[in-house]
């Protein structure tokens, strides 16, 4: 292993439940192995750039009912492909040449896999959006 790819995996928080059995398929492996712990690394770049893509948006995210809001962070994320590439690449950008290699091979459902999980994962953080009001 290079020192970019021990540097990488030194600073991933350990996820505990992300468990690995023999049994599991090749994707759930390295869901559990590799994007879990980016994506937990990457939770506050997450939040901030959802937060910019609201505000880009002149921040009608801000009249929405929980419900909708919810329903808007998935949409963003599905349907906005400029932002989608943007958090992909986020994630990316924290593969080893090791993991890049896998996740070529199977490129398509391991980016499902990562997007539900960036979209559950700022959805589970939505109070972080909510807008502070000054008295």
């Amino acid at each position: 292993m290079n020192e970019r790819s021990h540097s990488l995996k030194k600073i991933r928080p350990q996820i505990s439940s992300a468990k690995i059995t023999e049994n599991m398929s090749n994707e759930e492996r390295f869901q559990n192995q590799t994007l879990r712990p980016i994506i937990k690394l990457q939770n506050d770049l997450f939040l901030f750039a959802f937060q910019n893509y609201i505000g880009k948006r002149k921040n009608a995210f801000y009249e929405l009912t929980i419900q909708k809001r919810l329903e808007y962070i998935a949409h963003a994320i599905q349907k906005d492909l400029k932002f989608r590439n943007s958090l992909k690449g986020m994630v990316m950008g924290q593969f080893t040449i090791e993991e890049y290699d896998i996740y070529i091979h199977n490129s398509s459902a391991l980016n499902k896999r990562m997007m539900n999980m960036v979209i559950k994962r700022i959805q589970d953080q939505i109070q972080f959006f909510e807008k502070v009001v000054l008295i």
